[in-house]
């Protein structure tokens, strides 16, 4: 998960002003954490204590109210009776990463990424980019290839993956969709040949750099089995005590500390 943290740190002054190139500062001064940041760490959370997502998800929520939430998710956090609201935004698939790294099975990853998302995104395009960015995660991290990567989320998800960045990064533009959001960022991984690599492609593309990158990132980690220690490095001095403390927990759990 320390990847999807870090590519919401990267892309996260570039949100507001998209930019075309990779070839950028990967940590500005400017650079912090932001929404994909506090509810992937609450997903986490979840999936640790045994919490319900809803409930995790408001706690760590609350906890961070200017973090960047999308006014239907402030509404839904603030309100003293939480329900879905029908949402197809990216935000059930950036938070979703943990899910991807800590079952063991299909058959789970598809459950839980789905529970993870109906909480508050249960419009079906929102559960389908959950369940897609959460099952890349897994598949990469049990030994898929790219190309096999490709194949199964096109055929499960219907995504259209045949695309390079660079055919996306001519004609993208801003989109909060998950279906909008999720195959791109999944070809951000598939055209990378590293961590950073796969980061800075989804930066590039010039949408919803934060959420790009954090999606992208989450899938990096698992295939390139971490981050680069000056990341981590960088990332650690941005997170807040209680972020970290429970992104280590849940790293130390599942054998994703280096």
């Amino acid at each position: 998960m320390i990847g999807a943290i870090a590519g919401d740190i990267i892309g996260s002054i570039y949100e507001q002003r998209p930019i075309k190139t990779k070839d950028f500062e990967l940590f500005d001064p400017r650079c912090r954490f932001t929404d994909d940041t506090v509810l992937t760490v609450a997903v986490a959370h979840a999936i640790l204590t045994g919490q319900s997502y809803g409930q995790a998800l408001l706690e760590i929520g609350r906890r961070y109210p200017h973090a960047g939430y999308g006014g239907s998710f402030i509404r839904w956090l603030g309100s003293d009776d939480p329900q879905p609201y029908g949402s197809w935004g990216n935000g059930a698939a950036m938070r979703v990463s943990p899910v991807g790294f800590a079952f063991a099975a299909e058959e789970e990853v598809m459950e839980e990424a789905r529970k993870s998302a109906q909480v508050s995104h249960n419009h079906p395009e929102g559960i389908k980019g959950a369940q897609a960015t959460a099952l890349a995660v897994f598949w990469v991290r049990t030994g898929r290839g790219r190309e096999e990567i490709r194949s199964l989320i096109s055929g499960r998800f219907g995504y259209d993956l045949d695309r390079t960045t660079d055919d996306i990064r001519a004609v993208y533009s801003f989109d909060i969709s998950c279906q909008g959001t999720v195959p791109e960022a999944i070809i951000a991984f598939l055209d990378s040949d590293s961590y950073e690599d796969a980061v800075r492609n989804a930066v590039s593309l010039g949408g919803d750099s934060d959420t790009l990158a954090c999606i992208t990132g989450g899938i990096a980690e698992a295939f390139y089995k971490g981050v680069p220690r000056f990341i981590e490095a960088q990332v650690r001095d941005l997170l807040t005590p209680d972020l970290a403390q429970i992104m280590d927990e849940f790293r130390g759990k599942f054998n994703l500390a280096r």
